[in-house]
């Protein structure tokens, strides 16, 4: 079961290596309880002597998220987004607000901008961003503006504790119960941020 885990997660990784804002997972064993091992005498067992421990069978532990920052990788493509620094986006999707590192955007169907196959990308406001169909610029860490009008402002994100989040199925994060705050991370438009996970990685 360890192996097959562990296999699983690698695999998991690899499939996501051109997933941008990709954290990877890192899978750890442990063992069941070490086994002291003692010795006794023949006739007096009252007084065992340890001369040693030994671990029998690897048992599945827990599943980490590598949240370190990832490289930055300019794109050139008007909707996309690279985050620098602790923080995530979010996501309007089926199951309620979701987070993401992920910035490669684009336009829905109505004009919002989101997150392909996830939902739509909500603003400082909360609420979905919405911009025209020729929307080329310009960006100012987060501040979107056509001319001199502001269209809107991209949320971003932070959580006391990265490590409390709740990986969901989708890719995407949960607050598990956590209050989003504002973040003060760097957002570089037209970049993306690469997987935190490379093929050098075992």
């Amino acid at each position: 079961l360890s192996q097959s885990r562990r296999l699983d997660t690698v695999a998991n990784n690899m499939t996501n290596l051109s997933t941008s804002g990709y954290k990877a997972e890192q899978y750890t064993d442990s063992t069941f309880q070490e086994v002291l091992i003692s010795r006794v005498g023949n006739k007096d067992k009252s007084s065992p002597t340890v001369i040693g421990e030994e671990s029998y069978i690897l048992a599945p532990s827990q599943l980490y998220v590598d949240y370190s920052q990832g490289s930055l990788e300019e794109t050139g493509l008007t909707l996309d987004f690279a985050i620098e620094g602790d923080g995530f986006f979010a996501i309007q999707t089926a199951q309620g607000v979701e987070y993401t590192r992920s910035g490669s955007f684009s336009l829905d169907g109505e004009g919002y901008l989101c997150l392909p196959a996830h939902g739509r990308v909500l603003g400082a406001d909360g609420q979905p961003v919405y911009l025209p169909p020729t929307y080329s610029g310009p960006i100012r860490q987060g501040t979107l503006y056509r001319g001199r009008r502001l269209c809107g402002r991209l949320g971003l994100y932070v959580f006391a504790d990265n490590g409390q989040l709740e990986k969901n199925e989708s890719g995407l994060f949960g607050a598990n119960g956590q209050a989003p705050a504002p973040s003060q991370a760097k957002l570089h438009w037209k970049w993306v941020e690469n997987a935190t996970w490379t093929c050098s990685r075992r």
